[in-house]
Formats: structure tokens, sequence, C-alpha cells
């Protein structure tokens, strides 16, 4: 696993260890970051669910301003905190040690994020969890992208129903990126901007 592109490239990553995370292949994170590199420069990305920290890292290394990296697995965050020393990105990284729906809580008002980024276990709901608090969040406005990843076979069809319109869906061997945004009236306040 490594950096594919930008200040950090070829930089090698660690992996957390046993099977409580699920690396983005690079191949996989090479397509994604191909479809969503023009929009990368001097954005706030946030990366939940992180594990390694890969996809955050790869974003702040292709010309994100800032990226806020959350994970709540003691061993995962430490390999996050390597990573970044390894890359040299540290001043541009927030890590937060906590569970995903705590994390958006003590974000808000603070950030406002053009892109969210969510890798959460397979088949538990927890992306789900998350579009609900972002629909009447701040952390986010109707421009803001949200990339999540799923299984192959997941059902995707509550989208609609949670206020989100669907831009496009990658598919892979066994698991799809969804690329969604906020379709509804919501907060559409520009004023907040993600301070470190």
């Amino acid at each position: 696993m490594r950096v594919i592109a930008g200040s950090a490239r070829r930089t090698a990553l660690r992996a957390p260890e046993g099977q409580g995370t699920r690396p983005t292949t690079d191949r996989i994170k090479e397509t994604l970051f191909n479809m969503i590199q023009y929009d990368l420069a001097d954005c706030c990305f946030l990366d939940l669910f992180a594990g390694s920290g890969g996809i955050g890292i790869e974003a702040l290394s292709r010309g994100a301003r800032q990226c806020v990296f959350v994970e709540q697995d003691v061993a995962a965050t430490a390999v996050v905190r390597a990573n970044l020393r390894a890359t040299h990105l540290e001043d541009r990284a927030y890590l937060l040690r906590c569970d995903a729906a705590e994390a958006l809580a003590q974000l808000e008002g603070r950030f406002r994020f053009d892109f969210v980024f969510m890798d959460p276990p397979y088949r538990q709901g927890l992306e789900k969890q998350m579009l609900t608090i972002l629909r009447a969040s701040t952390l986010i406005d109707r421009q803001s992208t949200i990339i999540i990843e799923a299984a192959l076979d997941e059902d995707v069809t509550y989208l609609g129903e949670f206020g989100y319109e669907t831009e496009k869906i990658k598919k892979y061997k066994t698991n799809k990126h969804l690329f969604v945004y906020r379709g509804d009236n919501g907060y559409d306040d520009r004023s907040l901007s993600g301070q470190l």
C-alpha cells in the first residue's frame, strides 16, 4: 500500500494488523482519485472510518488544504499517525479517535467539508447513520461530495428517501463507490471554513 500521486508519491503506508480494517487497494484508490483529482486543490476533506488513513493521506498529497481523520480503533489510530509522519503531512491533518457519530457532533460548526469519504464495515447500516446526521448538518452543503464505499451487492435505493442525489456509481469486482450529494434545501451557509 502506497501513496499514488502528489507530494508524498510512492511513500509506503502501513496498514493496521488483523481483520478489523479493510484498506482500499492501490488500484481502487487510483481509480477513485482519478475521478476527483481536479476538485482536490485547497479542499477540506473528511476521512470517516479512516483505517490506515490512506484515503485522506492521498487527498492531502494531491493538494487538499486539510483533512480530518476519524477512527475509533486504538491500533488503527496509531497507524494513521505513523503514516502521516512518514508522508510529512501532519501539519494539515486533524485526527479524532472516537466513534464516527461522536466525531460529527464534535466537528459541527467548526468545519465545512468539500469531500466526505466513508468506508464503514459493510452491511452494518453505519453509512445510513452518518447520512442521517449529515442531512441536517452544517458540515456539508449542496456542493459537497459524499463518497461511500460499500459492498457491490448492497442495496442503496434508500438514498433518495434520505434526501440525497446519486451523481454516479463506480463498480469494482467486490465493492463500489457511490458519489452522492445532499439534494434538499438544507444548510448552505458558506461562512464557515475548516480550522485546524
